[in-house]
């Protein structure tokens, strides 16, 4: 059936001169193919059920989107990572990995829209889409009048910050898509919350960050007076990253406030 798929969609509209593949699991529809004279919104659709994504195709590309499918999380996360789409439809139920995860994923480096669809109807799942940075949530079935409409409120709702992808500073490098450290080139190995530390200060290099943001945003809200914790986990990533350690150059310690990572490329 997915062969076929593929074959249905490798028809006479598709531009004759495309010369790469797409990979396997990807779908990208006859009409994606547009004029670059005048360039359209890019969504992408992240779900495995092949009815919903021609629904949601149809809808879109009428709406004027140009539109990318994946059929599973992992290959939904790196469309993401290379189309940088303007919104995402994200299902929850998923091959490979939980939709829920793939949300967290993508929220690590990117603040794209994203409007969770899913036969999960109770409130409980809802309320954490939408904690873990869904701008929206609606029910399987739905209607395609009040989808468009919803994707228009999230889309002008939406503050797009820089999709920060990547970071380099110094001598070290990070990849917040493949959750690769690299230090001078070698991989470096950090446990998961000396990633989450310094995936934290990526994300906010440059500016400083006081001891309660760090420890309420790695350890939760309870942990916000256990400074203790926080300077441990310092030390160990400068051991890891600094060149020096007891000299760092890159985690700067700003006195009685808390840490700064910094950014100079």
């Amino acid at each position: 059936m997915f062969n076929n798929h593929l074959e249905r969609n490798s028809d006479a509209k598709m531009s004759q001169n495309r010369s790469l593949a797409l990979p396997r699991g990807l779908i990208e529809p006859a009409h994606a193919v547009m004029n670059q004279e005048h360039p359209t919104a890019v969504a992408l659709v992240i779900d495995e059920e092949v009815q919903i994504r021609r629904l949601l195709r149809t809808s879109l590309e009428a709406n004027g989107y140009r539109v990318f499918e994946a059929v599973d999380g992992k290959l939904g996360l790196a469309e993401a990572a290379q189309r940088r789409p303007d919104v995402v439809m994200l299902d929850l139920e998923l091959p490979d990995i939980d939709g829920m995860t793939v949300l967290k994923r993508l929220r690590e480096w990117s603040s794209v829209p994203v409007i969770v669809l899913s036969v999960r109807d109770q409130e409980e799942d809802k309320v954490a889409a939408l904690d873990h940075g869904a701008d929206d949530y609606l029910t399987k079935p739905f209607g395609t009048g009040e989808l468009m409409a919803r994707l228009r409120v999230a889309q002008r709702h939406a503050k797009r910050a820089p999709d920060m992808a990547d970071f380099q500073s110094s001598h070290l490098e990070v990849d917040l898509v493949a959750r690769v450290v690299k230090v001078k080139g070698k991989l470096v190995k950090l446990t998961v919350t000396e990633y989450a530390l310094l995936h934290l200060f990526v994300r906010h290099a440059g500016r400083v960050l006081t001891h309660q943001q760090i420890l309420n945003n790695v350890w939760g809200p309870t942990y916000v007076e256990q400074t203790h914790y926080l300077r441990v986990y310092m030390t160990h990533l400068r051991e890891k990253i600094e060149e020096n350690p007891s000299k760092p150059e890159l985690f700067i310690t700003e006195i009685g406030i808390g840490y700064r990572l910094d950014s100079k490329r």
